[in-house]
């Protein structure tokens, strides 16, 4: 599975990342979320700037603590939150075991991105809390690929 979630970071990148990418991704996420039926909270945030943050129903507080523990890992590592705990996992042990990081301040469960920009690395994150770690991850990752699909239909390169 490493490789496969190493692939989404190279694939999943972005030519530039503003106020009005970040509303529209978190939108996308949002709307994904309700026609699912999906309790989730979303966060986007572009370096320590949070951009866009919902909650829908059937969220607390409690999400809002997961997607800082998963954003810290990911700043700390500039990965994807589930690959980094899957890298511990490919080990045979665990993020918790091994980072030597407070698990109350960091969280190697799926569901936290790196907004990464072409030639200039990661920039934010974007965040889903609410589900199974591995659907938290796979919503995020569903969202980013339809909103870069739909910005190159748009934006065609060389046009």
């Amino acid at each position: 599975m490493t490789p496969e979630l190493q692939e989404q970071e190279e694939r999943l990148q972005f030519d530039r990342f503003d106020h009005d990418d970040a509303w529209e991704l978190g939108n996308r996420l949002v709307g994904l979320a309700r026609e699912r039926g999906h309790a989730v909270t979303v966060d986007i945030r572009r370096g320590d700037h949070q951009l866009f943050h919902y909650a829908l129903p059937g969220t607390s507080p409690d999400n809002d603590d997961w997607i800082e523990r998963k954003i810290r890992v990911v700043r700390r590592f500039g990965h994807s939150s589930y690959l980094v705990g899957q890298t511990y996992r490919d080990r045979g042990t665990t993020f918790d075991e091994q980072s030597r990081l407070d698990p109350a301040r960091y969280a190697a469960h799926g569901g936290c991105f790196p907004i990464i920009v072409r030639g200039t690395g990661p920039v934010g994150t974007v965040t889903v809390s609410g589900l199974p770690q591995l659907d938290d991850h796979r919503l995020v990752v569903e969202a980013l690929g339809l909103f870069l699909e739909a910005n190159e239909a748009e934006n065609p390169a060389g046009s």
